[in-house]
C-alpha cells in the first residue's frame, strides 16, 4: 500500500485525522452525530434524522433512492436536508452546495468498412465521421449558463479502435463522452440533439446513453440562510452558493424536499492518505449544531 499511515483505523497524526472516507464523508458523519449529542431536544416537537446509505459512489440504484422511497411510503418525509458532503475547497466555511449539474454518458459506436490505408477507395473509414459526430461535443460549452449555474460542458473521455496495425483502416471505431448540464437542458432534447447530427454525418452508428443525474437547485432563500447564519455564527465567514463539481446524492433528496450541501474540506477526497484536520470535525459539529438550534426555533 502507498498509504503511510493505516487506511482503517483512523489514526490522529500531528491534529489530522487519517483514513478511507475521512474527508468524503465519514467526517461530516461524525460531525453531525456529536451535533444531535449536544442538542437539547428539551420540549422540542419535531425529529432528527440521520440517513446513511451505501451505493453513493456506485451506480447509485439503491442506497439513498430506495431510502427516499421509504420515507415517502412511510410518511417520514423530512422538511429539509443537510448532506454532508465535503463542499469546502480549501478551508471550512467557504461553499454551499445548493444543486448540483446532470450527468448524460453515451458510449458511441461508428462502423465502417476495414482496408489498406494505400486503397481508401476501398475501405470506409469509420473514424472520419467518428470526429465529425465528437465536433459537437469536444470540450465545448453548450449554452451562456443562468443565475445559479455555469454553462453546460461537455468532454470525449476515450476513443478506440483496437487496431494496432499503422496500415490498415479499421472497420469499427468506438468513442465515451460525458455532459454535465444544467437546468437549461433535459436530458432527452439533448439526446435527440445528439442524435439528429450523427444522421446528418451518415453512415451506421449505434450510441447507448446512461443518465445517471439531473440537474437540480435549490433557490437562495430559507434554507441557505439558516445555513449561512450558522456557518458565520462559529467561522466568521459567509459562506457562497455553488452549484460546481461532480454529482451527489442529494439529487435524489430534492425529489422530496428542499436540499443543501455542506461539510468538510475536500482536498485529500479518495486520494491516499485521505485526511481531515480534526479541529474541523470540531468547528463542523458546532456548525451542524447552530443549524439545529435555528431551525428548531422556526427559522426555516
Amino acid at each position: 500500500t502507498k498509504w503511510q499511515q493505516d487506511p482503517f483505523i483512523g489514526a490522529l497524526v500531528d491534529g489530522k485525522l487519517y483514513g478511507r472516507g475521512a474527508a468524503d464523508m465519514k467526517g461530516g458523519v461524525a460531525a453531525f452525530v456529536a451535533a444531535v449529542a449536544m442538542f437539547d431536544a428539551t420540549e422540542q416537537a419535531g425529529s432528527i434524522s440521520l440517513i446513511i446509505t451505501g451505493d453513493e459512489e456506485g451506480d447509485a440504484d439503491f442506497g439513498t433512492v430506495k431510502m427516499v422511497e421509504w420515507l415517502k411510503t412511510n410518511e417520514q418525509v423530512p422538511d429539509v436536508c443537510v448532506v454532508g458532503e465535503p463542499t469546502n475547497p480549501v478551508c471550512l466555511g467557504e461553499v454551499i452546495k445548493n444543486g448540483r449539474r446532470g450527468s448524460l454518458s453515451c458510449h458511441l459506436r461508428v462502423d465502417g468498412v476495414q482496408g489498406h490505408v494505400a486503397y481508401p477507395h476501398l475501405a470506409d473509414n469509420p473514424i472520419t465521421r467518428l470526429l465529425a459526430m465528437l465536433a459537437p461535443v469536444n470540450g465545448t460549452a453548450l449554452d451562456g449558463g443562468n443565475d445559479y449555474f455555469d454553462p453546460s460542458t461537455a468532454n470525449v473521455t476515450s476513443i478506440d479502435t483496437s487496431n494496432d496495425a499503422g496500415n490498415v483502416i479499421p472497420a469499427t471505431v468506438e468513442a465515451r463522452f460525458n455532459i454535465r448540464f444544467n437546468t437549461e437542458h433535459k436530458s432527452e432534447d439533448l439526446i435527440g440533439w445528439l442524435e439528429e447530427h450523427f444522421d446528418r454525418i451518415g453512415g451506421q452508428w449505434t450510441a447507448n446513453w446512461r443518465v445517471s443525474a439531473l440537474p437540480f437547485v435549490t433557490p437562495a432563500g430559507r434554507l441557505t440562510e439558516l445555513m449561512q447564519g450558522a456557518i458565520l455564527s462559529v467561522t466568521g465567514q459567509t459562506p457562497a452558493l455553488s452549484t460546481s463539481g461532480g454529482t451527489s446524492d442529494a439529487r435524489f433528496i430534492t425529489t422530496i424536499c428542499p436540499v443543501a450541501e455542506f461539510g468538510l474540506v475536500g482536498q485529500t477526497m479518495h486520494q491516499v492518505d485521505e485526511y481531515v484536520d480534526a479541529a474541523d470535525i470540531d468547528q463542523l459539529a458546532k456548525i451542524y449544531h447552530q443549524m439545529l438550534v435555528r431551525f428548531f426555533e422556526g427559522e426555516v
